[in-house]
């Protein structure tokens, strides 16, 4: 048994399906039902009352068999008394005279016997089989009408289309959408009429237009709702439950002529319609996505056009087939046939005359059967000739723009072209609705009021930050587009977007009164005219993350109040820099003073000379690409900092010969292994800061010296085992770095460095430092002398009254020295070293180089803690007293 359920999904199944079933499919299954009648009328008849009667005829007569069995029918039809036709037909005077005629000596079971013969060997198959060969065909045509809806490949994409198409026209948002379209619409219309049309004169009245866009928007459609509602009206009914609506299309017309009636409807288009609420928005949303994907799906392929259009070709085969063997049966139907059965010897006779009693009957069904099926191969060739001459699978909304439909909605094609088409034959208003989540525009309004409800401004005021700088910092992430309210932010200085699809820049950008940074980090922003202007007045700083150099936009180059640009993303090509910089050129922004490129260059671009004049600073982050061709430095000769990192250079650019007034050369993370060119950068008489930190040099060259005015030298990690005397020459030098190298000594001319105030010597191989450092290194604020093999720090570190960092942590030292009390500048966080050294000091000591609670104390008790994780942790205590332990051993 079938439960309520069960039969009333399967209901609503069948009624989603008439969607796609144009007139013609309607009325052929109304004609198979036809079929089905007139084959079960005509098997009833025969299983109640199918028979023949037969009579004996004399052969002896000299009558032919045809002209006997003629004059019998003739008796049988007007004789009813079985008198020979010789005997003239007189009206006896008496009625009650009984009848007279030939007699047969036969009994009444020998009729039967005969009758039953007779049926199966006179009779005509097709007149005892015609009705179960019509029921047959009946039930083939009926079931190749509906094939389309229960195969497999194309079942399964029905079904979706049609759940999609009832969520279409459930959704809120489809009626705001269409109402929208048609405000825009008659709005345009308006404003056409008004530069077209002259004015009427006060006298004339205004002859009201048939709004029939209205009637499409979604609100006041009959399909949707009543004809009175408004954009307040309850959402449309799902089409599976269409068929209670069977009145639609009388009600349409009537209400059409009743707002035809009515005067237009003029709409304030500054009053704003409700936004929907976080579910209905949340399910638009959805619905996009999944309409979307189910259009990618079904535009791959057009298995449901070929399944329908094998589906016609059979049917018109079929009932073409029906017609040529059964239309020269229909003579076989006859009232009247002559049977010779074997019986003879039996009743005397060899040839009877038998009648048919159903043959008139099922004569006239068989000719309405054959009526029926040919109606139904005319327009089986009618839905043939349909879709060879109309282009199923293409769709184009444009015939839809009258009724007020989405404009921008693009063609489709295949399948889902296929489906439209089909379901317009039942009404052009599905597809109305279902244009409303394929247009581009209508998503993005979606979006926007999505936006503007869940980004309001007092979300964003609290997802502002404080830079270093004081300045104020907004960080927007993986958004559809950018919030509305983010341009009521007057204060905010730094703006950083990444992953937003569609980051617009719109005109209100000019009330952000205070941006002067922005950061585009895989984001294809667009930006509108006249928030070009105010970026190329108020704009001065800008970040670009992308993946190719083509997606570099190309106002970039616009922005002539630029004074810094970072370039990050894969800038190199066979041609240089890209395609996208060869496009877009940046001799326009004069007033660029800092470059910064991070992608994987073959050569320096040449379009560097474009800003020659104001450019100050170029950096360079290769990402261990080879950096082939530096000729580029040369067209800017007016660069003060120049930072090549990543680049694999193995020795020192020539090209840096002619920038003569360059001050930083920050040339780390390459494979220098030489430094033998440093004599060529006598010429660069301001440079005060090198940095060859991360390379591979063996060697420092005493031609260091000549750099007089270097004021920072930074040559850590590299491999140098010893020092030359020349760079203890550099009297100005200030910072000095030399952390992981393999330096076993330091030089007591390093006391010559009087103006030194950082020296890193970490991660290197000292057992001691000079005297002299202590003594006459007296600007010294920062020493880094860790990881070493230090055994004690020798007598004069008094005398270092600035030293404000200390870190002598992974030495050999056994105790700290008491002159640490007179470092005063080392008070709160300035020393680094295990817990248990400062133990060996004394309490007073102690307590004034790490206060309780001080930053100093955790950053010492987090310094004293491996680094390993499989090492066992222990307290200061512990630690102090293992340590102290292993001392006295």
């Amino acid at each position: 048994m079938f439960s309520l359920s069960e039969l009333a999904s399967l209901s609503e199944r069948q009624g989603g399906s008439k969607l796609l079933k144009p007139w013609w499919e309607v009325f052929m299954d109304y004609l198979v039902v036809l079929m089905l009648m007139v084959s079960v009328l005509s098997g009833t008849l025969l299983l109640s009352r199918d028979r023949v009667v037969c009579l004996p005829l004399d052969l002896h007569t000299p009558l032919t068999n045809h002209s006997t069995s003629s004059v019998a029918g003739a008796i049988h039809r007007h004789h009813p008394n079985n008198r020979p036709p010789t005997e003239p037909s007189t009206t006896p005077d008496n009625p009650w005279t009984p009848a007279s005629g030939r007699r047969t000596h036969l009994d009444y079971q020998q009729y039967i016997y005969i009758s039953q013969v007779c049926y199966h060997e006179a009779l005509p198959w097709y007149s005892r089989f015609y009705p179960y060969v019509a029921l047959l065909q009946s039930l083939v045509l009926l079931a190749s009408g509906c094939f389309w809806f229960h195969f497999p490949l194309t079942s399964a994409r029905i079904e979706h289309f049609i759940t999609i198409l009832a969520k279409c026209c459930e959704s809120p948002w489809t009626s705001r959408a269409l109402s929208h379209a048609a405000r825009q619409e008659e709005g345009e219309e308006t404003s056409q009429n008004t530069h077209t049309l002259s004015p009427l004169p006060p006298s004339t009245p205004s002859v009201p237009r048939n709004r029939q866009s209205s009637l499409d928007s979604g609100t006041d459609s009959p399909l949707l709702g009543r004809p009175d509602c408004m954009s307040t009206a309850p959402p449309s009914p799902c089409p599976t439950i269409l068929s209670r609506t069977s009145s639609l299309s009388s009600v349409s017309p009537t209400w059409t002529r009743n707002a035809a009636s009515k005067p237009p409807l003029v709409l304030d288009s500054s009053q704003r319609v409700a936004s929907l609420d976080r579910s209905d928005g949340e399910q638009a949303r959805a619905l996009f996505e999944r309409v979307r994907r189910f259009r990618t799906h079904c535009e791959n392929s057009d298995v449901i056009y070929k399944v329908y259009l094998a589906q016609t070709l059979f049917k018109l085969l079929l009932v073409v087939l029906i017609l040529s063997y059964t239309l020269p049966l229909t003579g076989s139907i006859s009232f009247i046939h002559t049977c010779m059965p074997q019986a003879h010897d039996l009743t005397g006779y060899s040839a009877f005359e038998c009648t048919h009693d159903l043959a008139s009957v099922l004569h006239k069904l068989l000719l309405a059967y054959v009526s029926l099926v040919g109606l139904f191969g005319l327009l089986s060739l009618y839905t043939l000739r349909w879709i060879l001459h109309s282009c199923l699978r293409q769709y184009s909304f444009n015939t839809l723009s009258e009724l007020g439909s989405m404009r921008d909605v693009p063609d489709l094609c295949n399948d889902l072209a296929f489906l439209l088409h089909m379901a317009d034959q039942y009404d052009p208003l599905l597809a109305q609705r279902l244009s409303a989540f394929l247009s581009p525009v209508s998503e993005t309004r979606l979006l926007e009021e999505s936006l503007e409800r869940q980004w309001g401004a007092v979300r964003l005021k609290s997802m502002t930050t404080l830079d270093p700088e004081g300045r104020l910092v907004l960080q927007l992430v993986a958004l559809p587009r950018l919030p509305p309210a983010l341009f009521t932010l007057s204060q905010l200085v730094v703006l950083k977007l990444e992953l937003i699809t569609d980051a617009k820049l719109p005109t209100q950008v000019a009330n952000m009164t205070s941006l002067r940074e922005l950061h585009l980090y895989h984001c294809t922003a667009a930006v509108e005219p006249g928030a070009l202007i105010v970026l190329q007045e108020r704009l001065e700083i800008l970040h670009l993350t992308f993946t190719q150099a083509a997606e570099i936009p190309g106002w970039v180059y616009l922005l002539r109040g630029l004074q810094e640009l970072h370039l990050t993303g894969r800038l190199g090509c066979e041609g240089g820099v890209g395609r996208g910089w060869a496009l877009g050129s940046i001799r326009q922004l004069r007033h660029l003073r800092t470059l910064v490129l991070r992608g994987m260059l073959q050569r320096l671009p040449g379009e560097l000379g474009e800003v020659a004049g104001s450019l100050v600073k170029l950096k360079v982050h290769n990402e261990g690409s080879r950096l082939l061709v530096l000729t580029g430095l040369r067209r800017v000769l007016g660069l003060t900092e120049l930072q090549l990192q990543g680049c694999q250079l193995e020795r020192l650019p020539s090209a840096l010969l002619a920038i003569t007034s360059l001050r930083t050369l920050d040339l780390q993370h390459n494979n220098l292994r030489t430094l033998e060119e440093l004599l060529g950068l006598a010429h660069l008489r301001r440079l005060s800061c090198l940095k060859l930190a991360h390379n591979r040099i063996l060697a420092l060259p005493a031609s260091v010296g000549v750099l007089r005015v270097l004021e920072h030298l930074d040559l850590g990690s590299n491999q140098l085992q010893s020092l030359p005397l020349a760079l203890f020459n550099l009297h100005c030098l200030r910072h000095l770095l030399l952390a992981g190298n393999l330096l076993e000594e330091l030089p007591a001319e390093v006391g010559a460095l009087t103006f030194l105030t950082e020296l890193d010597l970490s991660g290197n191989r000292l057992e001691s430092l000079p005297p002299e450092l202590f003594s006459r290194c007296l600007e010294l604020r920062s020493l880094n002398v860790s990881h070493n093999s230090l055994v004690s720090l020798p007598p004069g570190l008094k005398n270092l009254c600035q030293l404000s960092q200390l870190d002598l942590r992974s030495n050999s030292l056994e105790e700290l020295p008491m002159e640490l009390s007179c470092c005063s500048g080392l008070h709160g966080k300035g020393l680094l070293v295990e817990d248990w050294l400062l133990h060996s000091l004394p309490r007073h000591v102690r307590e004034f180089l790490t206060q309780p609670g001080s930053a100093t104390s955790k950053s010492l008790e987090s310094t004293s803690r491996p680094e390993s994780d499989s090492f066992p942790y222990f307290s200061t205590t512990q630690w102090s007293f293992s340590s102290a332990l292993e001392s006295r051993i």
